[in-house]
C-alpha cells in the first residue's frame, strides 16, 4: 500500500527512502512513497517536526488531488519544435 507525503514547508524538500532514494518535494506538493519507506527513521523525524505529512493509502486527502501530472489532456498537442506559418 502506498502512503502520500505532502511537503508542509515553503521551501524544497529532499525525503530520503531506502536504498538509497529520495524524494524530492516542491513547496506544498505532494508524492507517494511505499509503505516501508514510510518507516524510515529519517522520514519519521520530519513528520515529528511538521515538515512533511502522511495520509496512508492512494488518493491523497480528497477527490482529485488538485495536482495533475504530465501533459494535458487537452485537444492540441504540439510536437515541440518551431512552426512556421504561410507558403514556404
Amino acid at each position: 500500500m502506498a502512503t502520500t507525503v505532502k511537503n508542509k514547508t515553503r521551501k524544497p524538500l529532499s525525503v530520503p527512502l531506502g536504498r538509497g532514494k529520495k524524494l524530492y518535494l516542491g513547496p506544498g506538493k505532494s508524492g507517494e512513497i511505499a509503505s516501508h519507506d514510510a518507516e524510515q527513521p529519517a522520514v519519521k523525524a520530519l513528520v515529528e517536526n511538521g515538515s512533511i505529512e502522511m495520509v496512508v493509502g492512494r488518493g491523497g486527502s480528497g477527490a482529485g488531488g488538485g495536482e495533475t501530472r504530465g501533459r494535458a489532456s487537452g485537444g492540441h498537442t504540439s510536437t515541440g519544435g518551431p512552426h512556421r506559418g504561410g507558403d514556404r
